[in-house]
Formats: structure tokens, C-alpha cells, sequence
């Protein structure tokens, strides 16, 4: 981390990323790639509030090269690229509080940044892009304030090779079609963490994924306003070939947004997505609006849905309502765990009870080694975390009662939807909705005690 007075990284989790002295409220991103020699040309216009005065700000971007930085609302003096950081120098102070905007052009190969979870970020598939934001992916391609709690709204312009489809978070608001090129514009409203932000670029069709009995109303990849009861557009961008093995593993994922709006509330975007990449990917990945499955998820066995639902019940868990700091990672993994479970048990197969006490005996024979309330950086996605962490909620589901715990979760997903909390925040709501049960003295051995408590 650099050692400017200014840096002031939020989390000791990423310590090199992210910083406290502002906020980006608005990214306009402008992008322009080229498929076969994977060159990314780049315009972000930052909105900003400033935090404290300040005299000089660090972006993260990482692996491509700054060549432009302008404002017309601050007086820049100079800018650099220096370890995976944008560093710009004012003139003059940004007074606190101040609203000011940095127009930046930068250029370069993007690639995956390397680090504690592996290769995250821009990737290459056999044909098209693939990009896996988290935890701290996003400097790959645009430059930001990479950290959880710092949330956005966008607008992503991104034009690529005519024949593919480029695909980022939000609704498509826009298409141009020109003869070798082709410009797809989308607006993300709701705000965003950067981890969450994408593109996705592939040969895709859209197939509709909506109850034929009720199909979606609005042209696909539009947002309309959705009357109260209707059901939410959902579609599946795939590749041709794929789009029969799609439709069927697919099949049923109106019912899983029924369900998961039954038990966690309302579904927080105006529409949802699921790309199907024509490369095997070792997991599944979540975007805001949007998931990434690989050909090989294209199944209707458990393993395959259990997958698709986990993903999408991170639009609730970790999309619109994030953790403020990594090592609460436990509130969206742990969440769509346990949303695996409710699917499962919603959809007539396995019980939650069942799962629940198959899994507490998987665990009981692993290292009891691990706080999943704050696990530590190397171990914030290790598997204990998502399975302990559906457990607590299992726990705490069977002491309150399936009424009284799924109007937890959706007051959970209501009052903090669009922005951040913690793990102290899911206690103290518990603790209010729950006065029958001692909601600390269940929920502090699961979350806090490195030895599994017995089911």
C-alpha cells in the first residue's frame, strides 16, 4: 500500500485496495475492445465527493496504462500509474465535501490480476470475455474505488466486434449497429459495488427464461416498469449451440424467483440474466442483474441447480444488500447456501432439515479452525464459510420458526437493499424481530467460535 497520508484503505482484508478520503458516486464508463488482439481502449468519467480535503487521490487500476487525466470542476496537476494505483495530483485542495468529476483516459491489454484468491478479473474465453470481479478484479479494466462498501450507480458504453453481444450490468438502453462494430449502452441505477460491475462478451442469443403462461412484458435486455405481482424478465444469453441444453437445465428458473421472492422479498432490479459462456468455468460467477455459468453447469441434476439458485439469490444477498467489509463475506455466501437449501426444499426434493444435518456431519470431521465471522483474507471464500454460514441461519431458523425467520430475511433484504452492513447489523435486527429467541447466545458460537456447536 502506498504510504500517502491519503490512501486510506477501509479493509484489512484488501489493504492495497480501496480508499476512505472520497467517494465515486457515478462511473460512466466508455469502452472500446477488440477481440483478436484483446486491446481495450477506455473512458471513465468519475463522479466524486470528497471525504477530506484533498491534495492528491489514488484510484485502483491495474495492468493498463493512464494517458489522459481532465476536470472540469478541479485543477489537475499531474498523474501517474505506480503499483496497481492511479495517482492523481491537484493544483489546488478539493475542499471536503466537495462534488467534483475526473474525466480519465486510459489504454492497454487487460488481464487477470493475480493475487491471495487466484487470477481474478478481465479473462479471455476461447471466444469473447469473460470478467470476475471479486473480490478485487475491477482494476483490471476500469480505474475505481475498489471496495465493497464504496457503491454506484453506472452507465457502461461498450463496443466491440460486430457478431458478438457485449453484455454489463443494468438495462440496455441503447444498441447501434454499425458495418464491423457494434455499441451497446446500459444503465445500472441501483448502486453498485465495483466487485460486482462486468462485461461479458460472447456469440449470444437471447432465450427467454419466463412461465410461458405468463410471459415477461418488454422488448429483452429493456427495463419496463413491472406492475405489483407481475413476473420479473428473465432471460439466458447463449450460445446457439447451447440454447437447447440451456432452455432445459433452465427450465424451472421462473419457480426459483417465485420462491426466493416468497422468502426473501421482492426481487431488487428490474430484470435478471444468466449468461451461459461456451467455455467449462470451474464455478459459477455473480454479477449485479446478471450470473455467469459455464456449457459445463448445463444440467438438471442437484449439483448444476443447486449452483443456478445460489447465484441467484446473491441479487438479494450480496448485490442489494453488501457487506460492508470482506470478512462479513458470511452474509452473501452463507445466505445462498442456505437459499441452495430452501430451492431444494421448495422445488419437492430435499428438506433443508436434511441437508442441514448432512452437512453439520461433513463439517464435524474438517479442521475446527475457522471463525466464519471473520475468517481471514487467505480464507474468506474457503467452503466452512458458505456451509457454517447456512447453517447459523438453519439454526436460527428452527429456533424462530419458519414465519417469524422468513420475515427476518425480508426485512433484512428491505431495510438495508441498496447499501451496506455487517454482521453486528444482521444480530441487531434479529435480536429486534426475534424476541422470543436469546439470538446472541445462538448466533455468537456459530459465527465466532472456531469449534462447530452441535445441531
Amino acid at each position: 500500500m502506498s504510504s500517502s497520508p491519503e490512501s486510506f484503505a477501509p479493509d484489512p482484508y484488501t489493504p492495497t485496495n480501496g480508499s476512505t478520503s472520497y467517494r465515486v458516486v457515478h462511473y460512466d464508463l466508455t469502452l472500446d475492445y477488440k477481440l483478436l488482439s484483446n486491446r481495450l481502449a477506455g473512458r471513465a468519467v468519475l463522479t466524486l465527493t470528497a471525504h477530506r480535503e484533498l491534495h492528491q487521490l489514488e484510484l485502483d487500476l491495474s495492468g493498463l496504462r493512464t494517458t489522459k487525466v481532465t476536470s472540469d470542476t478541479a485543477r489537475v496537476r499531474s498523474f501517474k500509474d505506480r503499483n496497481g494505483k492511479l495517482v492523481i495530483a491537484f493544483r489546488d485542495p478539493v475542499p471536503d465535501d466537495a462534488e467534483f468529476r475526473l474525466d480519465i483516459r486510459y489504454e492497454g491489454n487487460p488481464a487477470p490480476i493475480s493475487g491471495t484468491w487466484g487470477e481474478v478479473g478481465w479473462e479471455e474465453l476461447t471466444d469473447g470475455v469473460l470478467v470476475a470481479g471479486q473480490p478485487t478484479g475491477a482494476p483490471s479494466w476500469f480505474p475505481c474505488n475498489d471496495h465493497p462498501s464504496q457503491k454506484a450507480s453506472y452507465r457502461f458504453t461498450a463496443t466491440t466486434d460486430s457478431g458478438y453481444r457485449a453484455i454489463c450490468n443494468g438495462v440496455l438502453v441503447s444498441r447501434i449497429a454499425r458495418s464491423s462494430r457494434t455499441t451497446w449502452v446500459y444503465e445500472q441505477a441501483e448502486p453498485m459495488a465495483t466487485y460486482l460491475a462486468t462485461v461479458q462478451i460472447g456469440r449470444y442469443d437471447l432465450v427467454a427464461l419466463n412461465d410461458p403462461s405468463r410471459p415477461a412484458v418488454g422488448l429483452p435486455g429493456h427495463a419496463v416498469p413491472r406492475e405489483p405481482g407481475s413476473p420479473v424478465p428473465q432471460y439466458a444469453a447463449v450460445p446457439p449451440t447451447l440454447a437447447p441444453a440451456a432452455k432445459a437445465s433452465l427450465a424451472r428458473h421462473h419457480e426459483m424467483m417465485s420462491v426466493f421472492e416468497q422468502r426473501f422479498g421482492p426481487y431488487p432490479y428490474p430484470q435478471y440474466l444468466v449468461v451461459v459462456a461456451d467455455d467449462d468455468l470451474e464455478i459459477p460467477l455473480e454479477a449485479q442483474t446478471l450470473s455467469i455459468i459455464g456449457r459445463n453447469h448445463l444440467d438438471q441434476g442437484w449439483e448444476a441447480q443447486r449452483l443456478i439458485a445460489h447465484e441467484l439469490a446473491h441479487q438479494w444477498f450480496g448485490n442489494a444488500v453488501t457487506a460492508a467489509r470482506w470478512q462479513d463475506i458470511w452474509l452473501h455466501e452463507g445466505f445462498a447456501c442456505y437459499a441452495e437449501w430452501i430451492w431444494s426444499e421448495a422445488s419437492g426434493s430435499t428438506t433443508a432439515e436434511t441437508h442441514a444435518r448432512a452437512t453439520h456431519q461433513r463439517l464435524g470431521v474438517k479442521p475446527q479452525d475457522l471463525v466464519i465471522g471473520d475468517p481471514g483474507a487467505a480464507d474468506m471464500f474457503d467452503d466452512r464459510v458458505y456451509k457454517r454460514g447456512a447453517l447459523t441461519l438453519h439454526a436460527l431458523r428452527r429456533a424462530a420458526g419458519d414465519d417469524a425467520f422468513f420475515a427476518l430475511l425480508g426485512a433484512w433484504s428491505g431495510e438495508y437493499r441498496f447499501g451496506t452492513a455487517t454482521t453486528p447489523d444482521f444480530v441487531a435486527l434479529a435480536v429486534r424481530l426475534l424476541p422470543g429467541v436469546q439470538v446472541e447466545g445462538l448466533l455468537t458460537p456459530w459465527l465466532f467460535s472456531e469449534a462447530l456447536p452441535a445441531l
